[in-house]
């Protein structure tokens, strides 16, 4: 946040708040992923270990780095697996959580992925502009901030920005096409040289394991949807920042998050402490209830079975109600109609009557929220009324810890 301080006609000093953000792909991809970690990252600025996945990435990514930077010429193969090495002894330094047999997994992983990527990549053969390149980027009163990992240029008048990855899974190319990542490394790259032509700018993901490469490009409708995109979601956190109202995100992503200890989420498996009275209650109640719940799922079983039963009976003795000493049971018909809404609304809309049976489904409006443009967004979201409610989920099992 940040402020100025003007004079009005009147003489009066006026403060206006002006709501300034310096960020990047990486941090508003944070906020996506879980607010509550982004508040943690960037707002509160807690600092945690690095993960042994980010701690593998960033040594590979200094290892490719050295790879195409002459001095005065390119090393060899020999020459990035010592550079490699020797990068993998400092990190011991780092506090990550692996054991031994991680981390000899992940260093021969290593060396396999650059020994691959040597062969098919020898350095002489690229153009490479620039390496690690920064840029800042002015986006109405913020700034949008990067590294692109490397720049070539394949023919005199086309560019390409190449990001590594260290990633297993691989996007389609739709996914590619609408990456968030690469548009903006693209509007990086315009403002560093103004004069590229979009056309001309090749975007592409190097897939370090798989030793696949896959491109894509931007036009300018696609980039202005971008910043729009980027400011929406600035205008989110603003918000969200004001009501300071940053709830957890809990997904596959967790295993990997070096906040668990202080998230609401995981915060009670890290400070639980069995000889407390208050804590040995609370886990007799629950054990109680996984047990209870597990016997409400048997019993729907067995009940389910039960009325099997019963219309086999039904049916064998051509009768529609069951006595005994505790009641009766009885079979009704429930007759319930499914329609080809084509083929209703090719009869309807002619006659003026389709509109009458249209009902409008909260959860179809929120599911298509995200492909609106940020305008319509705003407009819906502040159409709706948010009520929220307490329910509880069960899991059963045991969830890895992070030290």
């Amino acid at each position: 946040m940040r402020h100025s301080i003007v004079n009005s006609p009147a003489g009066h000093s006026l403060t206006l708040y002006l709501f300034f953000m310096r960020t990047s792909y990486s941090a508003l991809d944070t906020y996506k992923t879980c607010p509550l970690k982004y508040k943690y990252q960037e707002i509160d600025r807690i600092r945690v270990p690095k993960s042994k996945e980010a701690v593998f990435g960033t040594i590979i990514h200094g290892a490719l780095k050295f790879m195409f930077k002459r001095d005065p010429l390119y090393p060899a193969l020999d020459e990035v697996i010592n550079f490699f090495g020797e990068k993998w002894q400092e990190q011991k330094k780092e506090k990550v959580e692996w054991s031994e047999e991680e981390q000899d997994a992940y260093y021969q992983d290593g060396l396999d992925l650059l020994k691959k990527f040597y062969a098919k990549n020898q350095p002489w053969n690229f153009n490479v502009v620039d390496l690690e390149t920064r840029f800042e980027m002015p986006l109405e009163t913020h700034i949008l901030t990067g590294i692109i990992d490397r720049i070539d240029k394949p023919d005199e008048d086309t560019y390409e920005i190449i990001d590594y990855k260290t990633a297993r899974r691989m996007p389609s190319q739709e996914a590619l096409d609408q990456n968030l990542q690469m548009s903006i490394y693209h509007l990086g790259l315009i403002r560093r040289w103004p004069h590229l032509e979009n056309r001309k700018i090749k975007l592409s993901l190097y897939f370090l394991k798989h030793g696949e490469k896959i491109s894509t490009i931007r036009d300018e409708q696609s980039l202005q949807e971008t910043k729009r995109s980027v400011l929406s979601l600035i205008k989110e956190i603003e918000k969200r920042n004001e009501n300071k109202d940053f709830p957890p995100t809990p997904g596959p992503l967790c295993d990997w998050c070096g906040y668990k200890p202080i998230c609401p989420i995981w915060m009670h498996l890290y400070q639980k402490d069995k000889t407390e009275p208050d804590e040995s209650k609370i886990q007799e109640i629950i054990k109680e209830y996984f047990e209870l719940k597990e016997k409400s799922r048997k019993d729907a079983v067995r009940i389910k079975e039960i009325q099997t039963a019963f219309f086999d009976y039904m049916r064998q003795k051509n009768v529609l109600r069951l006595f005994s000493n505790d009641g009766y049971v009885s079979k009704t018909t429930k007759i319930s109609v499914k329609y080809d809404l084509k083929k209703v609304r090719a009869v309807l809309e002619p006659l003026g009557r389709w509109s009458e049976i249209l009902k409008a489904d909260e959860k179809k409006i929120t599911d298509l929220l995200p492909a609106l443009p940020p305008d319509a967004q705003e407009k819906i979201k502040a159409a709706s009324v948010v009520k929220t409610g307490e329910i509880l989920t069960v899991s059963r099992g045991r969830f890895r810890k992070i030290s």
